[in-house]
């Protein structure tokens, strides 16, 4: 999920600077302590003092934190966040793929649209996948092939490294122009939405914390690396996706990988979506279904979903930036500290409610001028 944002990162530190530098920092540490509290809100201590899982998925964080005021009302709110963000950045992956086809294959007399039926073809087996097992083997080779993305251009930088220059950041910043940095950076390590799933799976959930920190760590160094050598290589002419600055021979190159990641990458957020769905409607949520039939309407409706939307929504990127304010932020920061601080008042202390609290407020803030740059971006297309 992380691969689209990343290239992006060089294009942030061109309208960042310094601060930049910072942010990638911060934002993984922000995003590993929401991912901690997240999975804290799914267990509670019994009589002996000892951590119980009483919850498995963000609807029952949800629905406990809710249950108040409506027993189901917070399961449906994270439900419909989910399920927005999940379909979003499947339809996300058609268009990229749709892009990518169009510039590798340019002496084609074929459409990007065409492309983007073509890659879907290419998905149509995801309606048979029933077990997050086969979903993490793809996975696995999203992953491979995206280190191989970074690698490839890390090493070409390297080798330009006498036209570095420090002088290449810039130190005053344009405000609007930030706040899209703001949003690529911050973004680039968002992973919330399955870390329920993902710490139910894990043969050891005890290590999940570790596991968290480690990750994050890696993730926060092997990002700054590649995007403090790209800058440097490319300085103000740095592309918003960063293979469009390289050399013919391995833009091509790159981009046939990148078309087999963000096709590898499509499954799981497809996964996760209809897994969300069919619970719902079976009240089931577990991952064998009781009703195959059901199972495959609703995967086969989704992919159809996906293919429509990118084939027929008028500037869906501007769209993607508008719902990803609202839902990303939600799912990032602002629920995950609201409903920790809401299932553990009582037992934090005064720091961890005051962390808490800055981060629902920095979300917020985030959620508010990225919506705000999104609707001004609209507005002047439709204006």
């Amino acid at each position: 999920l992380q691969g689209i944002f990343v290239l992006g990162l060089p294009y942030a530190l061109l309208h960042s600077g310094y601060s930049g530098l910072l942010l990638i920092v911060l934002a993984a540490a922000l995003c590993c302590y929401t991912g901690k509290i997240l999975i804290a809100c799914l267990y509670e201590e019994n009589e002996d003092g000892q951590l119980i899982r009483v919850r498995d998925t963000y609807e029952d964080i949800a629905n406990a934190s809710c249950k108040k005021l409506s027993p189901s009302l917070g399961g449906i709110v994270v439900n419909v966040t989910q399920v927005v963000e999940l379909i979003m950045t499947c339809i996300l992956y058609l268009v990229v793929s749709g892009n990518l086809l169009s510039h590798s294959f340019p002496y084609l007399p074929v459409t990007e649209k065409t492309w983007s039926v073509i890659a879907f073809v290419t998905l149509l087996p995801c309606i048979f996948i029933r077990t997050l097992k086969i979903v993490s083997k793809l996975s696995q080779l999203c992953s491979f092939v995206h280190f191989f993305i970074i690698f490839v251009v890390i090493t070409y930088c390297l080798t330009q490294v006498h036209q570095w220059s420090w002088a290449k950041f810039r130190l005053s910043l344009e405000f609007e122009n930030f706040l899209v940095s703001v949003g690529v950076i911050i973004f680039s390590y968002t992973s919330q939405i399955f870390l329920p799933a993902l710490e139910s799976n894990m043969k050891n959930p005890g290590e999940f914390r570790c596991m968290l920190n480690w990750t994050h760590f890696f993730a926060c160094i092997l990002k700054t690396t590649f995007a403090l050598t790209a800058f440097l290589t490319w300085g103000e002419k740095t592309k918003e996706v960063i293979t469009d600055n390289l050399p013919s021979f391995l833009e091509t190159l790159v981009n046939l990988c990148l078309l087999t990641k963000a096709l590898l990458s499509y499954p799981l957020p497809f996964f996760a979506a209809t897994e969300i769905v069919y619970s719902c409607i079976s009240n089931d949520n577990h991952s064998n279904y009781r009703s195959p039939l059901l199972a495959v309407t609703v995967r086969g409706s989704f992919l159809l979903l996906t293919l429509l939307m990118a084939m027929f929504t008028p500037h869906f990127a501007l769209l993607m930036g508008l719902s990803g304010s609202v839902t990303g932020a939600a799912m990032t920061f602002l629920l995950p500290s609201l409903f920790h601080l809401k299932l553990k008042w009582n037992k934090l202390s005064f720091i961890e409610k005051c962390a808490d609290i800055s981060v629902f407020i920095l979300g917020f803030l985030c959620s508010l001028a990225g919506l705000a740059c999104s609707i001004k971006g609209l507005l002047k297309v439709f204006g």
